[in-house]
């Protein structure tokens, strides 16, 4: 990876977008896509990818990442100026309090802001022992009534994502920031854009980002209708199993790309299974296997038209839909590795055995 692009992912992370308010990323994507790109198609809910045609008569590739990280939706505006507020993707209510976050208004001002919460001075016996719910929190952005509130542009409806600095942890291996989940997937976009610019390969490849995934894999319906892929990857992060306290976790910073074999959302099909794995191990490209319960937009992409053979690759993360998440860059190389060697193996030859 060249040493410049790790701007690209500090980029990515630090622009706000949760479900349904991913403009801001898009502009983003675009601004790095179109000059990679012999075309760019955005489908009419605003999944955007850029189109490079090496072999017409080869498959269709479809990579993605999504845009949309977990996030907030301003629902009310109490007479004191606190903002209550709606979860947008999932959320554990005790990660939540005390965190800063930014709302985000519709003019595209971030105004900075904390999740509330009692001291523990004022709170009785009771309270201490049990989690708070997310319906009793607040955002406290210093206003001191509604109607400051308003004249700083805040509107119902508006949205709020975390705050957090893109940083690189001691002994310069692994990174910290909000949202890598999943602009890591919109980074390794680009990356495999810059790629094969210049480079030759045997399909027509689509690589870029959906929308929605963290509120039910939407984006990846449309984008799949309008590109009609004959094989998607996503690449996404899941949750790291690798710290104190897990039991029979999967997926290990600094151990490589992760390759999901169930997930409630899909199962690979067998020979795409065993199209990953030798890809994988005769490139020597460190992995590691994951089962999850969560999904991915290869759930939704893969039950399109008559089937398409998906998969779901990337890295892990530790604390993802949380204010904050870490990563390991050497993963991130793998994964940059892992898919340019899947799209540059997927001739015509390689689809008809996945789909035999």
């Amino acid at each position: 990876m060249a040493e410049g692009n790790w701007d690209i992912y500090k980029k990515l992370i630090q622009t706000p977008g949760t479900s349904g308010f991913e403009h801001e990323v898009r502009k983003v994507m675009r601004s790095y896509i179109t000059p990679l790109a012999e075309n760019v198609v955005q489908d009419r809910l605003g999944g955007i990818f850029g189109v490079k045609k090496g072999d017409s008569n080869g498959p269709k590739v479809l990579v993605a990442g999504h845009m949309d990280e977990v996030g907030f939706m301003i629902t009310k505006i109490t007479r004191e100026g606190f903002l209550k507020f709606q979860t947008i993707g999932s959320w554990w209510s005790q990660v939540l309090l005390s965190q800063r976050i930014e709302v985000v208004t519709r003019s595209g001002k971030r105004i900075p802001g904390v999740i509330g919460s009692t001291p523990p001075h004022l709170l009785d016996p009771e309270q201490r022992n049990k989690p708070m719910d997310v319906s009793k929190m607040f955002i406290d952005i210093g206003a001191d009534s509604d109607e400051t509130v308003k004249s700083w542009d805040v509107r119902l409806g508006d949205f709020a994502v975390p705050y957090c600095d893109f940083v690189e942890m001691e002994g310069g291996k692994r990174l910290l920031g909000k949202a890598w989940d999943n602009r890591f997937g919109c980074g390794l976009a680009v990356e495999l854009l810059q790629y094969f610019e210049n480079e030759e390969h045997p399909n027509i490849l689509y690589a870029g980002a959906t929308v929605q995934e963290e509120v039910g894999l939407r984006g990846a319906g449309t984008a799949a209708n309008m590109i009609e892929p004959d094989v998607f990857f996503t690449a996404d992060v899941g949750p790291a199993g690798d710290t104190p306290g897990i039991k029979d976790g999967f997926g290990e910073l600094g151990k490589g790309v992760l390759i999901r074999i169930y997930d409630r959302s899909m199962i690979p099909l067998q020979a795409m299974r065993d199209f990953l794995l030798d890809t994988a191990e005769s490139m020597h490209i460190p992995y590691q296997f994951f089962v999850s319960q969560g999904g991915t937009d290869a759930g939704r992409v893969h039950q399109t038209g008559i089937g398409v053979p998906s998969a779901a690759i990337g890295i892990c993360g530790r604390y993802i839909h949380s204010n904050v998440t870490v990563v390991d860059k050497e993963d991130i190389e793998a994964a940059k590795e892992f898919v340019i060697a899947l799209v540059k193996k997927l001739d015509q030859t390689a689809y008809e055995t996945i789909v035999s």
